[in-house]
């Protein structure tokens, strides 16, 4: 199911009938029934410039459940922004096929970053259910860093850690992730373009940290030996 709740009455009929047609065909469900151990929302800008990022993610997207095969299930909701004013979130998912399924049917538009949107929306989920982090992947920000430190604030008052993964270097978009990351006890970290392994890497972290906290984080850790997911840890136990 497509929750359209987060999304202003910009599209057409016909534009909305679209992707809900494209949606039902994906056969998408709720997750399957039982216990889940974790829960994130994996959000990711979708503006014009995107579009090789978002090839890779359905290519990467995987290891947020392989690496917690052992662990726990967990639960994902794909968010995503694009054009003037779309912001969108998918139904929730409990394997990679289904996710990338989400991701694979999204084109990227031209437009502003919307992150403002994504962070009220994460605060509205948590409010019915609890949500163990929030993954952000974009480049840049064109909005108000003011204006979404105090949304950061509620976040973490709800127990939701923000992972903010910044593709590129601009330094705008480094303060403001950086800011979201250390308000909510997340992590930022910064990846080029070039470095589709260390996203995967990191995504695998969070999606371990969900399910099992620190535990989890370093059994994920000793599994890969990588110094990205240390780094990471190493954040999260920072003082705040």
């Amino acid at each position: 199911m497509v929750r359209k709740d987060i999304i202003a009455d910009t599209s057409s009929t016909q534009e909305v009938n679209d992707f809900l047609n494209r949606a039902r065909d994906l056969s998408v469900r709720a997750p399957a029934s039982g216990p889940t151990q974790g829960r994130l929302i994996f959000a990711m800008d979708a503006t014009a410039s995107r579009q090789p990022s978002w090839d890779r993610a359905a290519e990467i997207q995987a290891e947020l459940f392989d690496a917690v095969d052992g662990l726990g299930s967990l639960d994902i909701q794909l968010v995503f922004f694009r054009g003037l004013s779309e912001c969108k979130a998918s139904g929730w998912c409990r394997n990679a096929n289904t996710l990338r399924n989400y991701i694979t049917k999204v084109s990227c538009h031209a437009g502003h970053t919307q992150i403002e949107r994504v962070l009220a929306h994460v605060e509205r989920e948590a409010n019915d259910k609890k949500i163990d982090a929030l993954i952000y992947v974009g480049d840049c920000i064109e909005e108000n860093p003011d204006h979404l430190a105090p949304i950061a604030g509620n976040l973490a008052l709800k127990g939701v850690k923000a992972f903010m993964f910044q593709e590129g270097y601009d330094k705008d978009a480094s303060f403001a992730f950086g800011e979201i990351a250390r308000i909510t006890g997340g992590a930022f970290m910064q990846f080029d373009h070039s470095s589709a392994a260390k996203l995967r890497r990191l995504l695998g972290a969070v999606a371990s940290y969900a399910v099992g906290g620190q535990d989890g984080l370093a059994v994920y850790q000793k599994k890969t030996g990588s110094e990205d997911v240390l780094r990471l840890g190493h954040q999260l136990r920072k003082p705040r």
